[in-house]
């Protein structure tokens, strides 16, 4: 039983659903997360929903971002186990 099913899904909610996320320089995300997990220390290049490309240096193991990422990029991205969450 979810007895949190009668409210808003806000950008500050828990995610409903996760997808592990291939790093890829061309393909977009099939779903525009509301934040990215990394499971493995390392830099995470991001295209982000507004157009631009960014480069986040020495993210930690089990790091959050709270970005809206179109895609991952697999040049620049060093990291591992990364899971897109909305």
């Amino acid at each position: 039983m979810d007895k949190f099913s009668d409210y808003p899904t806000s950008l500050t909610a828990p995610a409903r659903d996760a997808q592990a996320v291939v790093p890829n320089d061309a393909a977009d995300l099939p779903m525009l997360p509301r934040a990215i997990f990394v499971g493995q220390t390392g830099n995470v290049s991001a295209r982000l929903a507004g157009g631009q490309s960014v480069v986040f240096e020495s993210v930690q193991a089990g790091s959050i971002l709270p970005i809206r990422a179109r895609g991952i990029n697999a040049t620049g991205t060093t990291a591992a186990g990364i899971v897109a969450l909305w």
